[in-house]
């Protein structure tokens, strides 16, 4: 892990073109860990690094980057530069989280294999302020910035999961397709679903809502607001990298393409 001094920003807002409507979101792509919270991790060395190799969704960024590139209008990116073992942006900072039930909530106390991450005592708190709320207010000021500009703003979380479920999982055993697309009822339209299936289409199963399901919308538009739509793209991650933790391949710039194209077919 780098020195405190070297240590990146939580989150990077990458600018996209002024009338895109479009957020490509990735959240969970990185592993850096500033030291100071890595001191609060009980795990040695190599088991924190085998753990960031499973927990990681590896070149999902370098996927929203070359779809980025690729696109006719460029999106925006909100990308995240800290590990999720930081704190999970994407969880529920309250009881409405239900991976709070494996100890994987805001903050998480408990690794993939179920083992102790940090311990019992581990007072959330800190790290929530620290680094949850400033990115959720980024994030806020990011979808309503599109609001502002466009009428309409579209997140489209870009992730990955492993070919064969981790006994983390919660609803593991259901289907795990190549493409797997998260949804929610208020804020995920039937024709985002049509035009995410269609651009996806090519490269195998399209499946909805398993292994893992919903979508992330910052909680101030969150069942409020219809003009902000949001997917969820969970990819298989032999679809695309050698498992786990390792090097990219080939698939990697079909999956961008694919993303590329629902990003135009998004206006963005």
């Amino acid at each position: 892990m780098s020195s405190a001094a070297a240590a990146p920003p939580s989150f990077e807002v990458l600018p996209g073109a002024a009338d895109s409507p479009v957020i490509l979101h990735v959240p969970h792509a990185a592993r850096e860990i500033p030291p100071a919270v890595r001191a609060g991790i009980v795990l040695g060395d190599t088991a924190l690094e085998r753990e960031l190799d499973h927990i990681t969704d590896a070149h999902t960024d370098r996927i929203a980057e070359e779809a980025a590139r690729l696109s006719a209008r460029t999106p925006w990116r909100f990308v995240n530069r800290l590990s999720r073992l930081v704190v999970d942006p994407e969880r529920f900072p309250d009881e409405r989280e239900e991976m709070t039930a494996v100890g994987m909530g805001a903050v998480y106390t408990h690794t993939t294999h179920r083992e102790v991450l940090r311990t019992a005592d581990t007072d959330p708190e800190p790290l929530i302020d620290r680094w949850f709320r400033p990115y959720a207010r980024a994030m806020t000021e990011a979808v309503a910035d599109r609001l502002a500009a466009t009428g309409r703003a579209v997140i489209v979380d870009v992730h990955s999961y492993p070919a064969t479920a981790l006994p983390y999982e919660l609803h593991g055993e259901g289907p795990r397709p190549p493409v797997c697309l998260g949804t929610d009822a208020f804020h995920t339209p039937p024709e985002l679903v049509r035009q995410a299936r269609e651009v996806f289409g090519d490269l195998g199963e399209t499946g909805l809502n398993s292994p893992f399901a919903g979508t992330y919308v910052p909680l101030e538009f969150y069942g409020r607001d219809a003009r902000v739509g949001a997917l969820m793209v969970e990819i298989r991650r032999d679809t695309y990298m050698t498992e786990p933790g390792g090097p990219a391949g080939p698939g990697l710039g079909r999956l961008a393409e694919a993303l590329a194209a629902l990003v135009d077919g998004l206006g963005g």
